[in-house]
């Protein structure tokens, strides 16, 4: 069933008017007509299965069958925050990631950084954009929000229930052997960076608040990898 996406199904009732982009891609893409069934997601989590009552060039109406949580979801909320990588890059962490069930993606500023956050408004509309298609193709109904930069100095890890920092120089302590010998954690926080790497100083204030270093395995993986690998064990490991 076709899935896309319509704010406020929770308040809406059960006559939805679908405009913009969704409605034009049901409309002049798909050529769908009434009668067809679609599935309409929040972004938030819910979903209602519903019928095309009418079509137009720039609107769509339906009318809602039945609602039900979507059952694709994960129990653990998984937050990462990316150190800025190369131009390019992100867009691929973003989209895998929520793939993998990501909850939360926070770009993040560190010491060894080569990207800067330089004109993100413009940049997080776009990575936003990426998460809420990546989501809707995977068969998500809730679309990670891809958040202000945030400074790795200042960030204040206290609300997770266990802040994972994988580290090429951690050579004792694997993610499995973490996550197999510790209560299913709901709330995980996952730092990776940049092309440089870290600097000792950033993994040992993570530490000193309570985070873990970890190795992610006998290879050295690059950005763009890392936070993937890390996340699909978490899942492995931790989704029933």
């Amino acid at each position: 069933m076709r899935r896309f996406f319509a704010e406020n199904l929770d308040t809406a009732g059960d006559e939805i008017l679908l405009t913009g982009d969704e409605a034009r891609h049901i409309a002049s893409v798909l050529r769908m007509r009434p009668g067809d069934e679609v599935l309409l997601i929040d972004g938030a989590g819910g979903e209602c299965v519903s019928c095309i009552e009418s079509v137009s060039s720039d609107e769509v109406r339906l009318h809602v069958t039945q609602r039900r949580s979507c059952a694709s979801e994960p129990d653990v909320h998984v937050t990462l925050f990316q150190c800025l990588p190369k131009q390019g890059k992100m867009e691929l962490i973003i989209q895998k990631c929520v793939e993998l069930g990501v909850w939360e993606i926070v770009p993040t500023v560190s010491r060894r950084c080569v990207a800067k956050p330089d004109g993100m408004q413009n940049k997080l509309i776009r990575y936003n954009k990426v998460s809420r298609e990546a989501a809707k193709q995977c068969g998500r109904a809730f679309s990670p929000a891809v958040t202000e930069p945030r400074d790795l100095a200042n960030v204040d890890f206290s609300g997770f229930d266990l802040v994972l920092i994988p580290y090429e120089n951690e050579d004792e302590l694997t993610l499995k052997k973490l996550l197999r010998g510790a209560e299913a954690p709901a709330s995980i926080a996952v730092v990776i960076g940049p092309e440089g790497g870290f600097d000792p100083r950033e993994v040992q204030r993570v530490v000193s608040l309570g985070g873990r270093a970890v190795s992610l395995g006998k290879r050295i993986l690059r950005t763009e990898t890392a936070g993937l690998a890390c996340i699909a064990q978490i899942m492995y490991e931790l989704e029933q």
